[in-house]
């Protein structure tokens, strides 16, 4: 039996690696014709993605880094891994709060420009920790935007911080909105949120809706004095709008994950260099997520978090299968169903689920189907990708 390749742009965690039958799957670096693709980091855009590839997974939240309206075009589902690193951003976010509330990077700064064969290096130290002199975190309050897997738990560990939380999130989903705790208030909109709220943190994609979402708008309307932290992407906060806020004292301190030019040395700023998901455990966290997620959909064409495609699941009633990734349009089913019927195919099961333009179709018949039922099913007009799926061996 041929086995899948599976091409690795980046070191994928051999716990996530591991989850892949080497019966049934070959990892490598250099592999010319794969059916899937591995990737944390690497930037995708202006490579040449082989035609074999049938599905790509990201070993992390973000999918900027692939070219996902392309795929989308081709029929390849486009896999991440959402709250696999949800505590390591978490508690990055913990550390980033403290540093604000506390003052710890000029502090350090400060100690560490003193001399240490100074005579008066005690008094020294002992005069100059006035000027860094913070504020405790019970009672202040934090607006949380995002109040999905990450949001939710910075949410909760603000509350058992003493601090009061305010949350917004449009486009909350019914499990988050399980999760959230009772205690945190909902804002109305993010105005309302920011003028109320003592730190502000973001954990919100980036889209074309959130792309310059704290702009100098919104950030004339925080509390003077206000602490921001980015931990989600850097274009969600207008670099230029959040200087100018340092400058005039709006803004006491921006925190972000994002160094850039534009913000190095500019007082007031703590950037990090993009350490949310870096530790050992979201690493492992994220590739046996994406990993089980891919190799799902190559086993039995089944798809959970596509980023691209909606997430369906049939159980297996049958040795064949098809899948058929297809553009949301009228009478898809009947054509399909339509050409199978012609090839004497009786339809055992059937799941179909639209996102937006893109739709997606599994089938399970009676019968196996032929390398011309695959074909003539290819060729219906608004058909991206079809294949079989038989079963794997047990």
């Amino acid at each position: 039996m041929n086995k899948h390749q599976i091409l690795l742009l980046n070191n994928i965690s051999s716990h996530g690696l591991a989850r892949l039958p080497h019966e049934r799957y070959a990892t490598g670096k250099h592999l010319e014709q794969p059916d899937a693709i591995l990737v944390r980091s690497h930037d995708m855009h202006a490579m040449a993605i082989p035609a074999s590839v049938k599905a790509i997974g990201r070993a992390g939240a973000g999918t900027n880094n692939i070219p996902v309206a392309e795929m989308s075009k081709r029929g390849v589902p486009v896999f991440n891994a959402p709250g696999a690193n949800a505590n390591a951003v978490k508690e990055l976010v913990l550390a980033a709060l403290l540093i604000g509330a506390r003052n710890l990077v000029p502090a350090l700064q400060f100690v560490r420009e003193l001399s240490a064969d100074a005579a008066d290096f005690e008094t020294r130290v002992e005069d100059g920790k006035k000027q860094f002199a913070g504020i405790e975190l019970p009672h202040r309050t934090l607006g949380v935007v995002g109040l999905g897997a990450i949001g939710a738990l910075v949410a909760e560990t603000a509350l058992k911080l003493g601090m009061k939380v305010v949350g917004f999130d449009p486009e909350i989903t019914v499990d988050a909105a399980w999760r959230l705790p009772s205690a945190v208030r909902r804002a109305n909109s993010i105005e309302d949120l920011l003028k109320h709220t003592d730190f502000v943190t973001l954990h919100v994609p980036l889209l074309a809706a959130t792309r310059g979402l704290i702009d100098a708008r919104r950030l004339a309307a925080m509390k003077p004095g206000a602490v921001l932290l980015n931990f989600a992407r850097e274009a969600i906060v207008d670099e230029a709008a959040a200087i100018e806020a340092l400058k005039s004292g709006r803004l006491k301190t921006y925190l972000c994950d994002f160094p850039s030019p534009r913000l190095a040395g500019v007082p007031g700023v703590v950037a990090l260099p993009h350490l949310g998901a870096s530790t050992a455990e979201a690493e492992e966290n994220c590739a046996v997520m994406v990993v089980e997620q891919l190799r799902e959909f190559l086993d039995n064409g089944n798809i959970a978090n596509a980023v691209n495609f909606p997430s369906v699941e049939m159980s297996r009633e049958s040795a064949w299968r098809v899948a058929i990734a297809n553009a949301n349009v009228p009478n898809m089913l009947g054509q399909i169903s339509t050409a199978m019927a012609m090839a004497g195919l009786n339809i055992h099961n059937m799941v179909n689920k639209s996102r937006g333009e893109m739709a997606y179709t599994l089938v399970d018949v009676d019968s196996p189907v032929s390398p011309a039922v695959i074909g003539a099913i290819a060729s219906i007009e608004g058909v991206l990708a079809v294949r079989s799926v038989p079963a794997q061996p047990q």
